[in-house]
């Protein structure tokens, strides 16, 4: 089942069990799916990797909420937001520990034969690329970083 099916299929699984905060989550999911489906350009298809791009961007929007609601002492607002984000954190592929991170990334050092810092920009490219949606970006960045120094 595609991603913006499934996605669909919760809302209502969330309606009949009365659940807010999932349903809300969902719905602002659901909203940026259809957005990115009748965005100029597109062909009003939705790919799962598409989607998932979506869910990343959307995640950390949640989580950059929160950080700046628990620093402004709003704790009401950044429990929201964390509960938000626990249900759409659902929808995203396996994130990879980080022994297989490094192994990964160790793996396309060699491919691309970096070695020094200064060619951190090849590495960062293939590697955002075959890792999209299983890791986080900043996380790729710094192990990058620190295998090249």
């Amino acid at each position: 089942m595609a991603l913006f099916d499934q996605i669909s299929e919760d809302i209502k699984q969330a309606m009949l069990a009365k659940d807010k905060v999932r349903l809300e989550a969902l719905r602002g999911v659901k909203k940026e799916f259809l957005e990115a489906k009748t965005a100029k350009g597109n062909d009003g298809e939705l790919s799962d990797e598409q989607a998932i791009k979506i869910i990343q961007k959307m995640c950390k929007q949640r989580k950059d909420s929160a950080d700046i609601f628990t620093q402004q002492n709003r704790a009401d607002l950044a429990e929201n937001e964390l509960a938000e984000l626990a249900v759409i954190e659902k929808y995203l592929p396996k994130q990879m520990s980080d022994e297989e991170l490094t192994a990964e990334v160790k793996a396309i050092i060699a491919e691309v034969g970096a070695t020094s810092a200064k060619e951190m920009g090849k590495v960062m490219g293939v590697a955002s690329k075959k890792l999209a949606g299983r890791a986080d970006g900043k996380a790729i960045s710094e192990k990058v970083k620190s295998l090249l120094a």
